[in-house]
């Protein structure tokens, strides 16, 4: 089987954000969910976990959106770890 880009959910406290998807989107995050535990010889995780770690890699491996957000000021309260994590 093809290694997936993610794999377990970490926990992390979370930021409440209500979004609407497509019916074919929220499809394909039961699936995905359903292929992880697949993988993971574990239950298939709520496929709602899934859109935070898909969309910080999605984040992560945008090159253009690393390079404009170094170029922005910094929140306050913010260390650089907590907004550049893919520079690694």
């Amino acid at each position: 089987m093809t290694k997936l880009k993610l794999s377990a959910i970490p926990d992390d406290k979370p930021v409440k954000l209500t979004v609407e998807l497509p019916a074919p989107v929220f499809k394909d995050l039961q699936a995905y969910a359903e292929a992880i535990g697949r993988e993971s010889n574990q239950p298939a995780p709520d496929p709602a976990r899934l859109v935070a770690p898909m969309a910080a890699r999605f984040m992560a491996t945008d090159k253009a959106f690393r390079k404009a957000r170094r170029q922005l000021p910094r929140p306050e309260g913010r260390s650089t770890a907590d907004t550049d994590s893919s520079s690694s």
